[in-house]
């Protein structure tokens, strides 16, 4: 590692921690030459993660359209930010250790459906309704008949 300073080659970590996320390493570090400190961020690279829609169409894997969707299910239930953004994190390490370079849509989905069955009831139906298409009243009451019989084991 390269002092940003003087560009000496050599520098010695003085501290070490993972950020709150648990996604990378901070790292303080101190040039052996000039003795000025510096920050640096230790991640790992990760290769592009696509996604296939139902319609057969391919985009790049977007953690924050999972929040966006779990933010809305979630409008107006005592849910941190925090438990949220757990949550997402729960679903992309779900998803990237599948270890597939494409993943369906419905895969993702039905991980949200998972994470907030667990996590918030009226949550998870709202989700459901939206991400199901319940077509009728009837298909409704089935996912809460579902849901209530999943609850009692």
């Amino acid at each position: 590692m390269r002092c940003p300073f003087c560009q000496h080659s050599e520098t010695r970590v003085i501290d070490s921690r993972t950020t709150d996320d648990q996604s990378s390493i901070r790292r303080r570090r101190e040039c052996i030459n000039c003795s000025k400190r510096f920050t640096t961020y230790e991640k790992i690279y990760e290769l592009p993660l696509m996604v296939i829609k139902n319609d057969g169409k391919r985009e790049t894997f977007d953690r924050d359209k999972i929040k966006y969707g779990i933010i809305k299910a979630c409008e107006k239930r005592p849910i941190s930010m925090s438990d949220i953004d757990q949550m997402v994190t729960n679903i992309e390490a779900k998803i990237r250790n599948t270890m597939q370079e494409e993943v369906a849509s419905s895969k993702i989905g039905e991980a949200v459906m998972e994470e907030l069955f667990n996590f918030d009831e009226v949550a998870y139906v709202r989700f459901a309704s939206v991400y199901r298409k319940f077509a009728d009243l009837e298909r409704f009451k089935e996912e809460l008949d579902d849901l209530l019989q999943k609850k009692k084991d």
